[in-house]
C-alpha cells in the first residue's frame, strides 16, 4: 500500500480540501476551541485510513496540505505536521467500532453547555432544529478525563452504539455522518438547537417540547431535504 501516493491521489486531495474547508468554516461559526478538537474522514477503499486535522494549527487557517493521513491504530501515515494523540484515540475508536465515515468532535459552547447539566444533551422535541436529531441521539454519560489511550477511544465508540450524534458528560459532543456536506450541517445546526434551549432555559420559564410523534415526523421531512445540506456546503466553497 503506497501511502504517499493515496494521499495525493485526485479523490484524497478532495477529501482532504473538503476537510479543509469544514474545518475553516466551523471557526467563522465559533465552533472551535483554540487549536483543539479535531475532524476526521475515513477513506473509502475500507483500508481503515483515515484523515485528520493536525496539532497545533488553529482551524481557521487549516488548508488541504496541512491534513494527515493516519491508519487505523491512530498512527501517523503522511502528512507535514503531527498529530494530537487524544485525537488519534478517540476518532480511531469511532471510525473502527462505530463505523463511521466522518467523525466531527467539538467542544462547541451552547452544546458543551448542555453536557454539564443534568440532562446531559439537547431535548430532541423542543425546537424545530432540535428535531432534526430526534432518535438520532447517544448520550455517555461517564467522563473520565482525557483520552490518552486507545482504551477511552473504544469506550466513546460503544457508548454511541448506532447514533451518529453523540454527547459525551462534562465534555463536548461528536457528529458522524456518511458524507462531509451532511455532516457538517448537522453540526451547525445541532449547535444553533443548543444556543435557542440553553437561551430559552435562561428565561426561568417552563419549557414546551413538542409531542414525540411530531418530533419523529419532522426529523423525517429534515432527513428528506439534504440537498439543503449540500447546497450549504457548496455555500462555504464560495464563501470561506
Amino acid at each position: 500500500m503506497n501511502h504517499e501516493a493515496d494521499f495525493h491521489a485526485d479523490r484524497c486531495r478532495q477529501t482532504r480540501a473538503d476537510l479543509a474547508l469544514a474545518l475553516r468554516a466551523a471557526a467563522r461559526f465559533g465552533l472551535s476551541e483554540g487549536v483543539c478538537n479535531h475532524f476526521s474522514v475515513e477513506l473509502a477503499d475500507g483500508s481503515g485510513r483515515f484523515l485528520l486535522n493536525p496539532r497545533g494549527l488553529l482551524w481557521s487557517e487549516v488548508q488541504a496540505d496541512d491534513i494527515v493521513m493516519v491508519d487505523t491504530h491512530g498512527e501517523a501515515l503522511v502528512g507535514r505536521h503531527p498529530v494530537e494523540s487524544t485525537a488519534m484515540h478517540i476518532h480511531s475508536g469511532i471510525h473502527r467500532l462505530a463505523r463511521q465515515t466522518v467523525v466531527l468532535h467539538t467542544h462547541m459552547p451552547y452544546a458543551t453547555a448542555l453536557t454539564l447539566t443534568q440532562d446531559r444533551a439537547l431535548d430532541t422535541a423542543l425546537s424545530q432544529n432540535a428535531m432534526r436529531f430526534h432518535g438520532r441521539v447517544a448520550i455517555d454519560p461517564h467522563y473520565n478525563g482525557l483520552a490518552l489511550d486507545q482504551r477511552e477511544g473504544e469506550r466513546i465508540a460503544r457508548a454511541m452504539g448506532s447514533a451518529d450524534i453523540a454527547f459525551l458528560a462534562n465534555h463536548g459532543v461528536v457528529v458522524c455522518g456518511a458524507r462531509m456536506d451532511h455532516a457538517f450541517d448537522d453540526l451547525y445546526y445541532l449547535e444553533r438547537a443548543c444556543m435557542a434551549q440553553v437561551l430559552a432555559q435562561s428565561t426561568g420559564r417552563p419549557l414546551q417540547p413538542a409531542d414525540a410523534a411530531t418530533a419523529a415526523r419532522v426529523a423525517s421531512q429534515m432527513h428528506s431535504e439534504r440537498l439543503q445540506s449540500e447546497l450549504f456546503f457548496e455555500a462555504l466553497r464560495r464563501t470561506v
